[in-house]
């Protein structure tokens, strides 16, 4: 029986933070309470002056495994994700070949469970011919099933409007969607490429993917959901423009409709194309600023559930291609609870609401079990966060396999101390402590 205790630290949990002790014992949370005894105890960690929270959740990535493993692999990313709080991922399906069937996500499965050091979950995906296989999928085991109504990346577009609504109706369990109309992009870059030919840059990108494309599609999956009651997760919302199509009056975990707002779609906005071009090009694409300030308003006033990361690694080489060439996505999920305690320090949001959208929110829109709250009996996912120590993001602390950051020379206030995974010491100090596997999610549903 292995156990770990956390002394003096301030927990940041459910709408409070109190001084406490964790006990964890075999995995699990076993006592929250000051002045817990050491007896039997294998290591202690002192976190005065640190906080404490559950693990993050983040419920969109992309680890390129199988078959684009020049970018990045379950391993690699899983551990980047880990030394930056983050210990629990769902993982999407447009990997190759694409995971659109029960063979080829459980040897996803296979590879994560070998290889993962966080906590791992991943997504069934549909296609417009693979409805019977969508099915089959286990709603107690699997996140969800990915549904890409904009052809963001990969061959997964779903646009036949009979499979769409066959999905929404029959579907299991949770549909998480990329919402962009393909339609409206493909007139916008037929039109931008007759202007700009070869001389386009990123900041045409807005342009192209823009407001109206995705209010479109939103408008559409929500319509589809209301008419079937289907449990609808609408990824990365980029517009103010979609606001108005979620309901913040319900209590999330009551919701049939719930949306996300990543990170990325937080921090940046068009002006800065000017100065990291294709490197923050990404699908839905970042927007002009009042958008920014928009999204932020609508997921302090819970028209927004979650914020995630949208993970998405490229290599340098091909990030420095012309714009036409050059593929959408960014590599984020070391940081995004760094980004937001930068946020709090700012006074945009407080920390308790850092920790109900990133940790409570996840694990209450999926349903997930035991996981992200720290309570007795949970599994044991946390992080412990110093205030007082900023980092620096450079080459050499960036843990990505594509080795580069958007963020390469910020000063973020806060560190990443430790984090614990299924109750295993997984990183302390800058130094991985582990090379156990997390485990797989479960849902209770």
């Amino acid at each position: 029986m292995t156990k770990l205790l956390i002394r003096n630290a301030r927990l940041v949990n459910e709408g409070q933070i109190i001084d406490t002790d964790v006990l964890i014992e075999n995995g699990f949370i076993a006592q929250i309470k000051s002045g817990l005894s050491d007896a039997g105890v294998s290591q202690i960690i002192d976190a005065q002056g640190k906080y404490l929270l559950p693990g993050v959740i983040d419920d969109q990535v992309h680890f390129r495994e199988p078959g684009l493993t020049h970018k990045a692999t379950i391993g690699s990313e899983a551990r980047a994700a880990v030394a930056g709080g983050v210990t629990s991922f769902m993982e999407m399906p447009n990997t190759v070949p694409n995971a659109l069937t029960q063979e080829l996500l459980a040897q996803k499965y296979a590879i994560a469970a070998g290889t993962s050091l966080a906590n791992y979950s991943f997504f069934m995906g549909a296609s417009n011919n693979n409805l019977d296989e969508v099915l089959r999928t286990n709603r107690n085991d699997v996140c969800g099933i990915k549904v890409f109504m904009g052809s963001s990346t990969g061959n997964m577009l779903v646009d036949n409007e009979k499979v769409l609504d066959q999905l929404f109706q029959e579907s299991p369990m949770l549909i998480a969607t990329h919402c962009e109309d393909e339609a409206t992009i493909r007139a916008n870059t037929e039109h931008y490429k007759a202007e700009y030919g070869e001389h386009a840059t990123a900041g045409l990108h807005p342009l192209i993917r823009n407001e109206d494309a995705c209010l479109r599609s939103s408008s559409m999956a929500v319509e589809l959901a209301k008419r079937h009651n289907t449990r609808l997760h609408i990824l990365h919302i980029s517009t103010a423009d979609e606001l108005t199509l979620f309901d913040n009056k319900t209590p999330l975990a009551q919701k049939r409709i719930t949306a996300e707002v990543c990170v990325h779609h937080l921090w940046f906005d068009s002006e800065d194309y000017a100065r990291l071009g294709n490197l923050i090009k990404c699908n839905p694409a970042i927007k002009a600023p009042y958008h920014k300030e928009a999204l932020l308003a609508g997921l302090l006033d819970d028209h927004l559930d979650i914020i995630a990361t949208d993970h998405a690694p490229h290599t340098w080489a091909e990030k420095q291609q012309p714009y036409w060439q050059a593929p959408s996505g960014l590599p984020l999920v070391q940081h995004p609870l760094l980004l937001m305690l930068d946020f709090v320090k700012q006074g945009k949001l407080s920390l308790e609401t850092l920790v109900r959208k990133m940790c409570h929110a996840p694990a209450d829109c999926f349903q997930i079990d035991r996981r992200g709250y720290a309570r007795e009996g949970y599994w044991a996912d946390l992080v412990l966060v110093d205030p007082a120590q900023s980092m620096t993001v450079s080459a050499e602390n960036t843990l990505y396999q594509c080795g580069w950051s958007p963020m390469d020379g910020h000063t973020f206030g806060a560190s990443v101390t430790h984090t614990i995974v299924s109750g295993k010491l997984a990183y302390g100090n800058g130094r991985f402590m582990t090379d156990q596997p997390g485990e797989r999610l479960a849902f209770v549903r």
